[in-house]
């Protein structure tokens, strides 16, 4: 692969596993306003998300540069979970997805000079049923209040509620790197 790859995320979980496929790679550090239209569903949401937040990279990008941006959602009870505000929000969405399964997709916008591309994925996750006590542990010693749905697969919670996944667990992270350097090789 020739081209500069410029990862858009402020996200330590996507810069770990963009770098996991061992591409080189630039991150650039931009803020974007992320509300949407309430209208949207499921992965129009990421998806939307993740173009705008390549519109909001206003420099010019160079001839052998690709910009990536991506956004993850869950989707349980035909809404969305977006990032915590508090940790009773935290609460309320962990004791939601506990005992139940829900939807994890991640939009993925590509860019160049020349063309843009987007895709999504999606990853179907069952959860344990986990005690009160157990939400409240892991919201006090992991504050997942950067996390959609408030919880990480990668950590303590993925550990010990996660039952199973349907679909790719680094989708779940934040990133479906497999998808994602297949559409890269077929970008250029």
């Amino acid at each position: 692969m020739t081209k500069k790859i410029l990862l858009a995320s402020k996200s330590p979980r996507r810069q770990e596993l963009i770098k996991g496929i061992e591409l080189p790679y630039e991150v650039k550090v931009f803020d974007v306003d992320e509300t949407f239209p309430q209208h949207l569903k499921a992965e129009e949401i990421p998806l939307f998300l993740a173009q705008k937040k390549s519109a909001g990279y206003t420099s010019n990008l160079q001839e052998n540069e690709i910009l990536i941006t991506a956004d993850t959602i869950v989707w349980v009870n035909n809404h969305v979970l977006n990032k915590p505000e508090n940790e009773q929000e935290a609460f309320n969405m962990l004791s939601e997805i506990c005992g139940t399964s829900h939807l994890v997709y991640t939009g993925v916008c590509l860019r160049s000079q020349e063309k843009q591309v987007t895709f999504f994925d999606c990853s179907e996750v069952f959860i344990k049923q986990l005690s009160e006590d157990e939400i409240w542990h892991y919201i006090k010693h992991y504050k997942p209040f950067d996390k959609a749905g408030s919880y990480g697969i990668q950590d303590w919670f993925g550990y010990i509620a996660v039952e199973k996944i349907n679909g790719c667990f680094y989708n779940v992270m934040g990133l479906p790197v497999s998808k994602l350097y297949h559409t890269l090789k077929e970008f250029n």
